[in-house]
């Protein structure tokens, strides 16, 4: 005879929860006509996490050492405001002028929305065409369909020269020294 080994059967233990009760309490539903219903519907639009907090765009431009944080308000007038100041005081060049209320007029915005930009650091030039810069990603964050005008414009690039650093040995990034002979 054999003699057959008899191995443990393993034993599972299985936690059994008490079953929860669910009550659902229906609310009274009054019933209305069909036709107040339909006369009530509103179209919403989608709002950006930056028009939930408040009722403008922010934007920011840079262009050499200047900076320019720039909030478009809709429904505007066309007034634009530099650092409290109308645009045409700040900038005192009907040059600038023209860059900063370029983007809006190649858009058609020039009358329809509010700017209020705080610029700093470099010059005047450079502070107008920052604030350009910003106005024309506000424009782009109010409207996506804007963004190929402004693109073709060339408002939407970010001029990326900047003063070149001065190295040891000249007197300025390339200047070198007059050469002496003895």
């Amino acid at each position: 005879m054999t003699a057959e080994i008899k191995k443990p059967k393993k034993t599972t233990t299985k936690i059994v929860k008490p079953a929860v009760k669910k009550v659902v309490k229906k609310k009274a539903v009054e019933k209305k006509p069909e036709i107040e219903e339909k006369e009530k519907i509103e179209v919403v639009e989608e709002k950006t996490p930056e028009e939930k907090k408040s009722g403008y765009l922010y934007a920011i431009g840079r262009r050499k050492e200047a900076i320019a944080t720039v909030k478009l308000h809709k429904n505007g007038k066309g007034k634009i405001t530099v650092n409290g100041k109308v645009y045409t005081e700040y900038f005192p060049t009907g040059d600038m002028e023209q860059i900063v209320s370029g983007p809006l007029k190649s858009v058609g915005q020039a009358d329809k929305v509010d700017i209020e930009a705080k610029s700093y650091g470099g010059g005047l030039r450079g502070q107008s065409e920052a604030v350009r810069l910003g106005i024309s990603r506000a424009l782009v964050l109010l409207n996506i369909n804007f963004k190929k005008n402004l693109r073709k414009a060339g408002y939407l690039t970010r001029d990326p020269r900047v003063k070149e650093r001065k190295k040891p040995g000249l007197k300025k990034a390339r200047r070198a020294p007059q050469w002496q002979k003895r």
